[in-house]
């Protein structure tokens, strides 16, 4: 039997599916609450999947029903969900104002990795990207991050599915997730919460562009994996193909990967490296990437290119990637290439999509996001 679709309802009340320990201990401090309130929603929240106070059974009968007036659990509503012939799901899941999100489990022998989204669109207009090609709309909310990883637990618990389990979450769907941290660091937080999700720090991957001023953030806080999106070793190709790079350069990112490493010194670093068939994939671009990565503890994945409508791209030969492989394992780099899944559904690497802003919009609030993650550096 299919998990249930969820009606949409009125953003009128206190959504508190996004708020970690900290947050609803607050919540329930303002209500004349007790902190240990907090604990218990954690769990019948996140670990029971009950989105309904009147079943919190070791809450008050009071407390129940004054939590029914100011707040509510409002999981995304699922507007469609696909399957692929490898097992792969996709699920386009509704959040407020209309705005449509894509979010993507993919299963494997011993672990099932969930693709969240952290906005709706993408502001940074990588040229090889599907999503970035459909513009921007907004940043997600906490709840609506942590939503997805809420929808696809209790989804995946179903028979249907064999009852498979969420062990690793990746923030490689739509969006910077770091041009968002300020939602993103609550749904961290839940992820690895024992009263929550309870994810180990290395099964929490998240991915970015190249936003050097939250790789440093993140540098500061809790351990985590950082994959950065590569596809280039030269200034000149990376801005063609990665237009962030114009204002964080390579020379500039790698010193801000050091200083990750630095205060990480236990994590290497994913280099991600997407492979378009004449473009960056010539054995003397993968011995820039051999210049560019050395000394710095690192993996790279090879992410063949996956085409979409309209892109003037198209995959590397199989040779082609596999020579350079073959350049970047023998100087030392631990290469892999990545499998593609789901792509029969648009739910491989950069193929998400949604309903978004135009390239001028985009450009406006990119600019924005950057200046206020300098003013809060």
């Amino acid at each position: 039997m299919p998990f249930p679709i969820v009606p949409e309802a009125p953003d009128l009340k206190s959504n508190l599916l996004g708020l970690d320990r900290a947050g609803l201990e607050a919540f329930f401090s303002a209500l004349g609450e007790k902190p240990y309130r907090a604990r218990q929603l954690l769990q019948w929240i996140h670990q029971r999947g009950v989105s309904d106070f009147a079943r919190m059974t070791d809450l008050s009968g009071k407390l129940r029903e004054r939590l029914q007036t100011v707040a509510e659990i409002r999981p995304p509503r699922v507007i469609r969900e696909q399957i692929s012939s490898d097992g792969t799901v996709k699920w386009l899941l509704s959040e407020r104002g209309g705005s449509a999100i894509e979010t993507v489990f993919i299963p494997e022998e011993n672990r099932g990795t969930l693709c969240i989204s952290s906005q709706v669109g993408c502001m940074l207009n990588c040229t090889f990207c599907s999503t970035a090609t459909q513009g921007f709309k907004r940043n997600l909310d906490a709840s609506e991050i942590i939503g997805q990883v809420w929808y696809a637990v209790n989804a995946l618990a179903d028979e249907r599915f064999g009852q498979r389990r969420v062990t690793n979450v990746v923030f490689m769907g739509m969006g910077e997730p770091l041009l968002n941290l300020s939602a993103v660091k609550p749904a961290l937080g839940l992820l690895r919460d024992d009263l929550a999700y309870g994810l180990a720090s290395r099964r929490v991957t998240i991915s970015t562009a190249g936003v050097i001023p939250g790789i440093d953030d993140l540098a500061e806080g809790e351990e985590f994996a950082l994959a950065v999106s590569l596809h280039a070793p030269d200034d000149e190709l990376r801005s063609r193909l990665v237009p962030l790079n114009r204002k964080y350069p390579l020379a500039d990112l790698m010193a801000a990967c050091k200083r990750f490493t630095g205060r990480h010194h236990r994590r290497s670093i994913t280099f991600e490296y997407t492979m378009i068939d004449g473009v960056n994939d010539e054995r003397r671009l993968a011995r820039g990437v051999v210049r560019l990565l050395n000394g710095l503890p690192c993996k790279l994945n090879l992410i063949p290119f996956n085409p979409f409508p309209g892109t003037p791209f198209r995959p590397s030969s199989d040779e082609a990637i596999y020579e350079f492989q073959k350049v970047t394992r023998a100087a030392g780099i631990i290469t892999t290439v990545r499998k593609t899944r789901g792509d029969d559904i648009d739910a491989a690497c950069g193929q998400l999509v949604g309903k978004l802003l135009s390239p001028s919009e985009r450009r406006r609030v990119v600019q924005e996001q950057l200046a206020r993650q300098a003013v809060n550096a």
